[in-house]
């Protein structure tokens, strides 16, 4: 059986980064799978699996060579690069900000030089990531910059449910401006292959409208009209299985019953809301979110990049509390991806 080799980056020293990945592989089952390692400091990873009071040992080391990739045992590739006497757990840190980036793009080089098969991320914050001088948005764009990659575009996933998105974030105004066909037809390309890679034989796609009832026959809108049906129908001569365009009111319901594999919004919270609302579960009596299934996938780059999609947590760092759910759920994924590529190339 194949087991990828998958670097997983620390996120956030101050967030719950250190914690769910300790819980997580916590879990034999990961290593049954995957051969994993962290790309962190292993003196917060030590402070997290003393504050869980986890059996797990970590295993400093320098090399992907050094690694034991036992279970029991957190590889960990040390940067060495938080001053424990300063640190402080849920806060925002310029230290914690230029740390997280530096596990994000050790990860990155790691997998460029084919050293690990695939990427796995804990949250960052960006507010600290800017204050420590590195101006990203965020995850997808430090990937972007740092594999030279052009086109490139979100998908999100969990068990039952995939969305891709032709446009995140920007003004919804510019959203608008940006439902075009070449970029419904990038993307459905991007989500179909993805579905393969996750084993699915003959993937089902369904393009939203962007309008209400996908614009009832040009009555609420001119795009479905003037760009999304014909995405469609040259997708369609090219032998993809696609719907479209499927009212956005429903597309996302269907596909959570099965009828569809993976889903193309049109902007970010067309394809976010219905994820989310799936996706996250709140405690009612605290008003604090209980766990977040959802994973995060940059489709387009040259390398596997799976994150969970939720934050850094800052008000439960330390506490113990943090659900692994959306860290295990994201090395599954990139599991899957690993795995259909190394299978591809032998």
């Amino acid at each position: 059986m194949l087991k990828p080799k998958l670097a997983i980056t620390m996120g956030d020293p101050a967030g719950i980064g250190p914690e769910i990945i300790v819980k997580a592989l916590s879990e034999k089952s990961v290593y049954d799978k995957c051969l994993p390692l962290v790309t962190g400091d292993a003196k917060v990873m030590q402070q997290a699996v003393n504050q869980l009071d986890s059996p797990l040992n970590v295993h400093p080391i320098k090399d992907v060579a050094d690694a034991k990739f036992e279970y029991g045992t957190i590889d960990v590739y040390d940067l060495d690069c938080v001053d424990m006497t300063t640190f402080r757990q849920g806060e925002v840190q310029e230290q914690c900000g230029h740390a997280a980036f530096l596990f994000v793009t050790k990860a990155i080089e790691l997998a460029m030089a084919k050293e690990v098969d695939g990427t796995v991320t804990a949250p960052l914050n960006k507010e600290a990531l800017n204050l420590a001088g590195h101006h990203f948005d965020g995850h997808t764009e430090i990937y972007a910059h740092f594999t030279n990659t052009k086109k490139y575009a979100m998908l999100l996933a969990d068990e039952f449910l995939r969305v891709i998105h032709v446009s995140t974030h920007v003004p919804l105004r510019v959203a608008c401006d940006r439902v075009k066909k070449e970029r419904i037809i990038e993307v459905t390309e991007l989500i179909n292959d993805a579905c393969l890679q996750f084993g699915i034989e003959v993937p089902r796609i369904g393009i939203a409208g962007l309008n209400p009832h996908a614009s009832d026959g040009g009555l609420f809108g001119y795009e479905e009209e003037k760009e999304i049906i014909p995405a469609v129908e040259e997708l369609k001569s090219r032998g993809f299985n696609v719907a479209g365009p499927v009212p956005p009111d429903s597309l996302f319901a269907k596909a959570r019953c099965g009828q569809f594999d993976g889903c193309v919004a049109m902007y970010h919270d067309q394809g976010h809301i219905p994820f989310k609302v799936c996706g996250f579960q709140w405690d009612k009596k605290t008003g604090k979110m209980e766990s977040a299934e959802g994973v995060n996938i940059t489709l387009g780059l040259p390398i596997i990049r799976v994150s969970v999609d939720h934050g850094t947590a800052f008000d439960v760092a330390g506490k113990g509390v943090a659900s692994p759910s959306a860290m295990l759920l994201s090395i599954d994924y990139a599991t899957k991806m690993a795995c259909s590529r190394l299978i591809t190339k032998a």
